[in-house]
């Protein structure tokens, strides 16, 4: 039995999950949290947030994330992909970074703005 803390929603429930049973969940108050609960033990994912790079902005990087969520034990290989990520201003909200990121299915997108340097 695996006891989490759902995250799925501020209430944060105590959750139990029965491996040996079918992954059966307790303690969550909507199921949203039986998905959750199932979910992190099978096939845990997480939404990578990051930064890149840019060059000829007003900010030297632009904050990044995944569009969709990828497998936990691709993060730590996702962020060493993106030391070498580099973006050319002017950055809009919503650009596509990368996609089909490291052919996780996902895209990396950017979630803020850089204009151009003027000089």
């Amino acid at each position: 039995m695996k006891e989490l803390i759902c995250i799925v929603c501020p209430k944060g429930c105590h959750l139990k999950v029965d491996e040996e049973n079918g992954y059966a969940v307790t303690g969550n108050s909507c199921p949203r949290g039986a998905v959750y609960g199932k979910k992190e033990l099978v096939n845990p994912t997480r939404v990578l947030t990051s930064t890149v790079k840019v060059t000829g902005g007003t900010l030297k990087r632009v904050s990044v994330k995944t569009d969709g969520d990828i497998p936990k034990s691709q993060l730590f290989p996702a962020m060493e992909a993106l030391e070498n990520v580099e973006m050319k201003a002017p950055v809009s909200i919503g650009d596509v970074v990368l996609e089909n990121f490291l052919g996780l299915g996902v895209n990396l997108v950017a979630t803020k703005t850089v204009p151009l340097r003027e000089e």
